[in-house]
């Protein structure tokens, strides 16, 4: 059995290697090259270069795309650009927009891993007959008996299991992580070691596809008629000023209202369907249930007979909860105190064991209650 938990020898091992042109993965082609696996590179290209003076600090395009091609070519691998930009403006963009439209705040980086890169690229890697699709994500993977868990990565500061609360099952037996045991500093450590171009490299920032983080001007580039002007309204119901499109409020957003008060206000409630935003004080972000779609669960029914832990937001703290399941949704009952929390975020669920904390799975925020 070696290192991947593969029962081949390394060298007949071949596995491939998901490049953005960040620091991350490229350390892991590095360091699967370096441990003596057959190594493919692969770099999507999901969206055309935006004109943005943050250059290099967003993947899967232009300057990313040389600077993994300059690593593989290093590494001496294989290295291999797919172009799903279509399948990403489908998937990604266009779903991202509709979120916003209907009064959600999605996550898109989350619809990513679920569909270009966990999905299609799994089914390419598969085809290409590779025994893993090795990526540099910050989770922490263990495999028993042949059945792999999830858990939070080593680096809390970096852990992205809340991102990747949707890989399947059958995903996660072919996936392998070998970032999720060491920290950042580690990581750039090793690019120096290995004289990788891009050790001092800047991490992503932005949503890729979003310039400088403005997310608006992209709404309003392909669906301007999002931006339809409308009503806000108090916690009671009364109109109390007007708004510019729905499109730019988020809730627990505070700045930007422009309705004048004695106390602070804060965007509680959008209602898409009729146009409307609700702001009221701070106690009304106060959230003790939300009800969950779009289910993905990787434990067992055990598993969720006492309580949990959830997070609702990426940087969010765990928070304990129950969880009922009805149908197709979930209803969480919130033990300890969140505010601010909003429809189309993720709901990704936790439980601590002698190994850590291993994710159950998790699903789509569709309501919130007080």
């Amino acid at each position: 059995m070696n290192s991947l938990g593969i029962n081949k020898a390394k060298k007949d091992t071949k596995v491939v290697v998901a490049m953005s042109g960040g620091v991350d993965s490229s350390v892991v082609a590095a360091i699967m090259r370096e441990e003596g696996y057959d190594v493919s590179g692969i770099t999507l290209k999901l969206y055309d270069t935006a004109k943005t003076s943050k250059a290099g600090r967003q993947c899967c395009a232009g300057q990313d795309i040389l600077d993994a091609k300059r690593v593989a070519d290093k590494l001496n691998i294989n290295h291999q650009i797919l172009y799903y930009q279509k399948k990403f403006r489908v998937e990604v963009i266009d779903s991202f927009i509709d979120s916003y439209a209907s009064g959600e705040t999605p996550i898109p980086c989350v619809q990513c891993n679920q569909t270009v890169k966990f999905r299609d690229l799994f089914e390419h890697a598969k085809n290409l007959k590779a025994d893993a699709l090795v990526t540099g994500h910050y989770v922490s993977r263990l495999q028993t008996n042949g059945h792999a868990n999830m858990y939070r990565a080593k680096d809390k500061k970096r852990d992205q299991s809340y991102f990747l609360f949707n890989t399947s099952q059958d995903q996660l037996d072919y996936l392998r992580f070998p970032l999720g045991e060491i920290d950042k500093l580690e990581t750039r450590s090793l690019a120096k070691k290995l004289e990788l171009n891009v050790a001092d490299k800047p991490d992503s920032q932005d949503i890729c596809f979003v310039p400088n983080g403005d997310y608006s001007s992209v709404i309003k580039k392909f669906s301007p008629q999002s931006f339809k002007s409308g009503n806000i309204l108090d916690i009671d119901g009364n109109m109390i000023g007007k708004h510019e499109g729905i499109i730019n409020y988020t809730i627990g957003q505070r700045k930007g209202i422009r309705i004048s008060s004695d106390e602070a206000l804060y965007v509680v409630k959008i209602n898409a369907k009729n146009n409307t935003i609700v702001v009221g004080k701070k106690e009304f972000l106060n959230i003790k249930n939300i009800k969950l779609r779009e289910l993905n669960i990787l434990g067992s029914k055990n598993d969720f007979d006492e309580l949990i832990n959830i997070k609702v937001r990426s940087t969010g703290r765990l928070l304990k909860a129950k969880i009922k399941f009805s149908n197709k949704f979930a209803n969480v009952e919130i033990l300890d105190q969140e505010t601010g929390i909003s429809p189309g975020q993720a709901c990704v669920f936790y439980k601590k064991d002698d190994h850590g904390d291993k994710i159950l799975g998790g699903g789509w925020i569709d309501e919130t209650f007080n």
